[in-house]
């Protein structure tokens, strides 16, 4: 993949999405967004939030179990969204990205730093990378890194952020921009 001609192509798509997640205000749904994405296609989790946002899911009591169709782990992640629905009104979103995404993972069940970043980055927030298996892929490519690791410990995930975040500056295109490319490159379109 020649990096800058495919970003030249893209560019305008990708800036006019992040100006999108600037503006999202919907912090809630997009969290529970997040939560329900791992091992589960987007677009599958955008269709569930929106049946859930429809029936008003974090203002009235109900189990979101049976709406959780195309979830993996449905089960847990109800449970992780119930949860959520108490835990939501005291998440201090005054706090820097980094530490945002510090307090994310260590107080809402469910989120891992990728999940976290995923849902900072989807309310306007800049420069943590979201580590999956797109991104990792790339960078392995790039010679970013040297092998996608099976799983990832805090340590592991922020040095690769970090790595993730020189690269971006090597090659003069702002990590979050880097996120949607790389994606979009593997999956055929820039969504979310």
């Amino acid at each position: 993949m020649n990096l800058q001609l495919e970003y030249l192509k893209k560019r305008d798509e990708i800036v006019k999405r992040l100006q999108e997640f600037e503006k999202n205000k919907n912090y809630f749904y997009e969290l529970c967004f997040c939560l329900l994405t791992p091992q589960t296609k987007a677009r599958n989790a955008d269709l569930v939030i929106k049946q859930l946002k429809a029936l008003d899911f974090k203002n009235k009591s109900f189990s979101p179990v049976k709406y959780l169709i195309g979830i993996r782990f449905h089960e847990n992640k109800a449970k992780y969204l119930l949860e959520l629905k108490e835990k939501f009104d005291k998440i201090p979103f005054n706090l820097s990205s980094r530490e945002l995404r510090e307090y994310l993972v260590k107080n809402i069940k469910g989120l891992g730093y990728k999940e976290a970043s995923h849902y900072l980055r989807n309310i306007g927030h800049k420069d943590l990378a979201i580590l999956d298996r797109h991104i990792l892929s790339n960078l392995k490519y790039f010679d970013v890194i040297n092998e996608v690791p099976k799983s990832m410990t805090k340590k592991q995930y922020l040095e690769i952020e970090d790595k993730f975040l020189d690269f971006s500056k090597k090659v003069n295109i702002p990590i979050d921009h880097l996120d949607l490319l790389f994606w979009s490159s593997k999956t055929g379109e820039i969504f979310k």
